[in-house]
């Protein structure tokens, strides 16, 4: 039997595996550097940075290793994680009222090796904020340390008039192509 290691410090990664009976035997905060590259895309960050994790977590023989990263690009700009409420701020107000891209990647190790990846693009459009919308939401605290400065699980969503894609990705995981990539690295389903 395959045994799940996750590659990831995000609580809510975990909370999304459960919702589709998954439990991780172990979790592993992996340490990589996240600065994007000199002219790296959006697709290919997220995407280099979930195989990255992957690959940093050592395994077993009988485990596979998950690793995910969700990232928001503004065009064909990274938008960096709110480290600070100044940034925080600075990243609400390019988000108000244009739409976005949520780009959550996956990687999935199985037992022999194989590294499988995955995407999931979002599309997400923010209403209109008003100054004071964008410092009552930072107030909160719930956004700060997040990429784009934003929670859609949380009082963000608020701020959603328009998402296609997948709502879990933009959380931190996109549950079906996870589900995807688990089935093929041998993990069972509850």
């Amino acid at each position: 039997m395959t045994r799940l290691v996750l590659a990831s410090s995000s609580p809510r990664r975990r909370d999304l595996l459960a919702r589709i009976g998954v439990e991780p035997a172990r979790i592993v905060s992996p340490d990589i550097d996240e600065a994007p590259r000199m002219r790296e895309l959006p697709r290919a960050y997220a995407l280099r940075l979930a195989e990255e994790k992957a690959r940093a977590v050592p395994r077993a023989a009988d485990e596979a290793v998950l690793a995910g990263d969700t990232t928001i690009a503004l065009g064909r700009r990274i938008l960096p994680p709110a480290l600070t409420e100044d940034i925080q701020r600075e990243l609400l107000r390019a988000l108000s009222g244009r739409r976005h891209h949520a780009l959550s990647a996956v990687c999935a190790i199985a037992p022999d090796g194989t590294a499988r990846t995955r995407l999931a693009d979002t599309i997400v459009a923010f209403k209109p904020l008003s100054a004071a919308e964008i410092n009552a939401y930072v107030a909160c605290g719930e956004g700060l340390g997040k990429a784009g400065g934003y929670a859609i699980q949380g009082r963000a969503e608020a701020f959603v008039r328009f998402l296609h894609g997948s709502h879990s990705g933009v959380v931190g995981l996109p549950l079906f192509e996870t589900r995807a990539l688990l089935a093929a690295s041998g993990i069972a389903f509850a």
